[in-house]
Formats: structure tokens, sequence, C-alpha cells
């Protein structure tokens, strides 16, 4: 049985006692391959190291995440730019729009999204979007630009149904994670609606631990308790999910086995 974390920050330094035990446990636990989404040109380096020490099993992505947008993200988004232009990358991410902790630089956050949007497109490859306090307004973008080159993820999906209808009308997928293990999370509630054709698998590690694990630091290999409850929820087996949101990662990364 073969799981995917679509979505961890295995270079982050909450893993720096442990890293090497962290991924192996998660191996051990049935998950084959981790994707990790860059945050700035801080993280560029530790997370192309992984690449390096895990190949086959970390793929790294390149982006600029909405709360690293700041008065100078022209320059970071050139430094983005650089490496795409320097060697290939599975996916452009993670990119999007966080009202949560700043408005500050709102507007600019729009723009860095748009422009990425634009290189995922020109290279085909797709984007993994974070959207916090502005999926309505991330989706209409998304409208605006989608052509037969657009793909990718909703990572950390929590939004409505109606939300969900409007994301899958786009062809993209919803990255689940810990959230839908949480008692008061909601997203239990409507993914019994959402088919599977659209669902992949994520920890956001090391944030977001799902039950029973909440509260702790968030590693890959809990990816298999967000499995258990996304079977549960559909009335599936566990072999199920890990084998269509296996699939679906492997549609969205473009991975040939």
């Amino acid at each position: 049985m073969t799981i995917i974390d679509t979505h961890t920050h295995l270079y982050a330094e909450q893993f720096d006692a442990d890293r090497t035990e962290m991924i192996e446990r998660a191996i051990a636990s049935g998950v084959e391959r981790f994707y990790l989404p860059n945050i700035d040109s801080a993280s560029i380096d530790g997370m192309l190291k992984l690449e390096e020490q895990y190949p086959n099993r970390c793929f790294p992505m390149m982006g600029l995440h909405p709360c690293s947008v700041k008065a100078n993200y022209k320059e970071e988004l050139a430094i983005v730019e650089k490496w795409l232009e320097k060697r290939p990358f599975v996916a452009i991410g993670e990119i999007g729009i966080d009202l949560y902790w700043d408005k500050t630089f709102f507007e600019e956050q729009k723009d860095a999204f748009r422009i990425q949007i634009k290189w995922a497109k020109k290279l085909n490859i797709p984007i993994i979007i974070h959207a916090r306090d502005a999926l309505d307004i991330i989706i209409e973008i998304v409208e605006e630009e989608k052509d037969d080159r657009l793909n990718g993820i909703f990572h950390c999906f929590t939004g409505t149904l109606e939300q969900a209808k409007r994301i899958m009308n786009t062809g993209f997928y919803m990255g689940f994670g810990g959230v839908l293990t949480f008692k008061n999370g909601g997203l239990d509630k409507i993914a019994g609606d959402i088919p599977m054709d659209y669902i992949v698998l994520e920890t956001d590690a090391p944030y977001l631990s799902p039950k029973p694990k909440r509260g702790k630091r968030n590693e890959s290999a809990y990816t298999l308790y967000i499995a258990e409850k996304l079977a549960t929820v559909k009335g599936i087996s566990l072999k199920e999910v890990a084998k269509q949101t296996t699939i679906n990662a492997n549609k969205v990364f473009g991975f040939h086995i």
C-alpha cells in the first residue's frame, strides 16, 4: 500500500534533531513519496539537500509563499524565476493569498500569485495553492486564469461544499490534511460529498497534526491517520483511499511508475 504526502515541510527547523529518523518512520508507515513546497529564498537550500539525500522520494517545488510576500517581493520572485530557469521542479508552490496573519501586502500577494501562475502555465507544471481567509478570492483568480495548461492542488482545503464544487469545475484537486480529523473542523461533514477523484493526502508537517497527535509536532508518518479518517468518512477501505489518492497525486505531479 502506497501513500503520498503531497505537502510536507521536511526541511523545517522543527525536524533538525531527528530528520532522518522522522523520514524513516514515514517510509515504514507506507508513505513512499514526499512533495516539498518552498517558502522563500531561505528555505531553498534545505529543500534541495533533502532531494539530494532522498532521490525519488523527496520532490521539491519552487515558489514564493504569500506570507513571504513583503515590500521586496519582486526580489524574491526574481530568485524563484532564476531557479525555474536553472532546473526542473515538480510544481510551483506554495503560492496564493493569506489574509489571516497580515493584510498589508494584499495587492502584492495577488500580483505575486498571478505572476507565478503564468510561470506554471509556461512551464506546464502544476501550482500548489495556499489559501487562508481568501479562498473565494483565489478561486476567482484561478477561474480567470484557467486554461488547459493550468492545474494543481488547493492545499489544506477547509472550504464549503459549494467552494469545493467550484474547485472541481476548474479541474483542480483538494489536499486533505489534519483538519479532516478535527472534531469541530467541519471538513468531515462535506468530505463524503467530494468525489475521491479530486482528493489528495497531505500533512503540512510540522503543522496541523491530526488526531490523535493534535497539539504535537506533525510528521509525514501521520498521513496514515488522515487516510484512515477519510476511509471512515467515505465508507471504503484504507487500501482504496491509498490507491485513489496515489493515482490523483501521480496525475498532478506527472509521476510515472
